[in-house]
């Protein structure tokens, strides 16, 4: 597993299936699509439609081509280059010299996952008919994607305008036969070789293909669509550890009153707080917030904890939407239109994809803070409400998760820090004449780490909640949080007792969380979560 993925939602699970492109859908492939392919092993079928609407605008850019008038993109140069008018002799070179001098990424190797969606989202354009690209050159891309080949791209090379332009361009050199790419078996080798094996024959590019190919918001998408599918874990995971920590806090649960978010009408407000509220249903721990050391309120983290898990849910719905209207979009410069004109156009500008990116690395951050206030809380004798210090065996000799929050702060500290907008920034570039950026792959990256130290933070809480649960003698935890505790517990998540090698636990805590098993432990006892 990538480090960065959290498998889970409906398109990992269709791994073995297939998807079709082109298929007559509005939005041309789904979010579940681009998971499906990006982490599962769905082949890719392009449908009669596509291929029809693909020679269809191949005709136009021949057309165009044969004619002396300059067509940026079909007979000229590119960026501050486009004056130039190319000849017919040299626009096959044209191409292939674009990919081979945009393939300029640098750094560390991008992630399998990411690499498979943004080449699929780039077919998905490329097959909407308005790119000029011929049907067999679409063909290659599926071909590729289909033989699990996977080209090297870096983490370096994009500023998230003009398209993501380095890391297409090495997916298109994997289709010249050219650069390097991972295998099915995942050793790196030529591309040449792997096409050849896979009986792939590399693409001769010609009038427009090699701008068309790279051209597009397709690696700032992908990773959209992937972080919120693991979000969309994670924020239910997180409204199962709040209630896990209110319930070891002794804390009430009448602020989860149905009555009390309906007059503060925010949807996910709302969801946050039944989630909690059906993970308590039955326990004997909460409601005792007025026994030896009375509280009249409990502290913030606890009692807005759905008012803050639910405003990140309603960021996510909003990134959902601009997500969906990209996967409906045909990002490329020029376009081909229905009626036969070639235009140039700023579609391929990411700021509406870039802004959401880093939107919701504002609402991670914030979600992991009051994660890690609450776990605090555990480990602080003053505030937990006659728990041991530390949740330690014997306090003193044993040291107990003090270090294990220590982590848990540090990683939210580095959220924090990812959560400055990316978009914020612009850089000029091509002499000027790509002015400004949005940056969106860069808050892509970002929100990728984001996501990542996220489980992470959920799963220390998880792991001070469950213990602090166990540590309480005399009352009956809910039946949720009964189940949550086996389940964990089964996975090698350890419980109380003398200090230990703690690192293991973590690890099983944070594998607990990222494969959905905290989730999937509630919906055994709850019924679906919200």
């Amino acid at each position: 597993m990538d480090m960065h993925t959290v498998v889970n939602g409906e398109g990992a699970k269709r791994g073995l299936g297939r998807v079709v492109v082109g298929d007559g859908r509005a939005s041309g492939v789904s979010a579940s699509d681009v998971l499906a392919v990006a982490r599962g092993a769905a082949r890719i079928e392009l449908s009669e439609e596509a291929v029809a609407a693909l020679a269809a605008a191949r005709e136009i850019v021949d057309a165009l081509a044969a004619k002396p008038d300059p067509v940026y993109g079909v007979s000229t140069g590119f960026g501050a280059l486009a004056t130039r008018h190319i000849s017919p002799e040299l626009r096959a070179q044209l191409q292939r010299n674009i990919v081979r001098s945009h393939a300029a990424g640098m750094g560390p190797r991008v992630e399998r996952e990411v690499v498979r969606a943004l080449m699929f989202l780039r077919l998905k354009t490329v097959c909407s008919g308005h790119t000029g690209v011929r049907p067999e050159v679409a063909q290659t891309m599926a071909d590729v994607l289909n033989a699990g080949i996977t080209p090297v791209v870096h983490e370096y090379g994009s500023l998230g305008c003009s398209g993501d332009l380095a890391p297409l361009s090495h997916c298109a050199l994997t289709l010249m036969g050219e650069g390097d790419a991972e295998g099915p078996d995942g050793v790196v080798r030529p591309a040449g070789e792997l096409l050849a094996e896979h009986g792939i024959q590399p693409v001769e590019l010609r009038e427009k293909e090699g701008l068309a190919l790279l051209n597009g918001t397709d690696g700032m998408l992908g990773m959209l669509v992937m972080a919120l599918a693991d979000l969309d874990t994670l924020y239910k995971s997180a409204d199962i550890t709040a209630a896990l920590s209110l319930e070891a806090l002794l804390g009430t649960d009448k602020v989860l009153a149905p009555e009390l978010h309906a007059i503060r009408p925010h949807p996910g407000q709302g969801a946050a707080a039944a989630n909690m509220l059906a993970v308590l249903e039955g326990s004997q721990l909460t409601g005792h917030h007025q026994d030896d050391a009375p509280r009249v309120q409990d502290a913030y983290s606890v009692r807005c904890a759905p008012q803050v898990a639910g405003a990140g849910r309603d960021t996510m719905a909003h990134a959902r939407l601009v997500a969906e209207r990209e996967l409906a979009a045909a990002v490329d410069n020029p376009v081909v239109l229905p009626d036969g004109r070639v235009e140039s156009n700023g579609n391929f500008h990411g700021a509406p994809v870039a802004y959401v990116l880093d939107f919701l690395a504002i609402a991670a951050a914030d979600l992991g803070s009051i994660a890690e206030r609450r776990t605090d809380r555990l480990l602080d004798k003053n505030r937990s409400h006659g728990l041991p210090p530390f949740l330690a065996d014997d306090a003193g000799v044993d040291s107990g998760l003090m270090i294990a929050q220590y982590t848990q702060a540090a990683l939210v500290s580095e959220m924090k820090r990812l959560a400055v907008p990316a978009s914020a920034d612009s850089i000029p570039s091509s002499a000027m004449q790509e002015d400004h950026v949005s940056m969106g792959w860069s808050a892509a990256r970002k929100l990728r780490t984001a996501v990542d130290n996220l489980t992470r933070i959920i799963a220390v809480e998880l792991y001070a909640a469950t213990r602090a649960i166990e540590l309480r003698e005399g009352l009956s935890p809910a039946p949720a949080s009964r189940a949550v505790i086996e389940a964990a517990r089964a996975a090698g998540v350890q419980g109380p007792g003398p200090d230990r090698f703690l690192a293991p636990d973590l690890a099983a805590a944070d594998a607990f969380v990222r494969g959905g098993h905290l989730v999937e432990a509630v919906e055994k006892v709850t019924g679906p979560l919200r």
